[in-house]
């Protein structure tokens, strides 16, 4: 079935069935990669979007539900300021490791500093929960997110 979705600020129509994650939409069927697969139950962020502006989980939001409602992936939140603010300070102080959680991290990050744009270190806290690093780079994600929302540059 024929679904017309607004990913990255741009009308896409996709041919997939209502209850297919919006993650396999996004990378199976448009070629969107950036956005990864890591549980399938909604428990580790590595498949964070946004939709409406929220932090969302695409292995557990069919499509259906996403249709008439704006999308943004890793590959357009750099459009947005606290998204460009966000992917700078990651550059800047080296947060990725192996990287395969990075774009959820930078995605619920990018939200959190949408809407509390000096958060404290219990918004940090909430914010970032449920958002797994294997790797283990949760220093360098929480010192990115207060450079990235005090607007300083390395």
């Amino acid at each position: 079935m024929a679904t017309t979705l607004t990913i990255n600020g741009e009308q896409i129509s996709v041919d997939a069935p209502p209850d297919m994650p919006l993650l396999w939409v996004l990378r199976d069927v448009i070629g969107l990669t950036g956005t990864k697969f890591g549980c399938g139950i909604a428990q580790c962020g590595a498949c964070t979007v946004h939709v409406d502006g929220k932090p969302v989980r695409s292995c557990v939001l069919p499509v259906a539900a996403a249709r008439d409602r704006p999308i943004t992936t890793i590959e357009g939140i750099g459009a947005t300021q606290a998204g460009a603010r966000v992917q700078k300070a990651w550059l800047d102080l080296e947060v990725v490791q192996c990287g395969y959680c990075q774009s959820g991290q930078i995605m619920a990050a990018a939200a959190l500093l949408a809407t509390t744009p000096t958060p404290d270190d219990s918004d940090i806290d909430a914010a970032m929960a449920g958002n797994i690093c294997r790797c283990g780079t949760y220093v360098r994600i929480r010192a990115a997110i207060r450079q990235a929302a005090s607007g300083r540059q390395s």
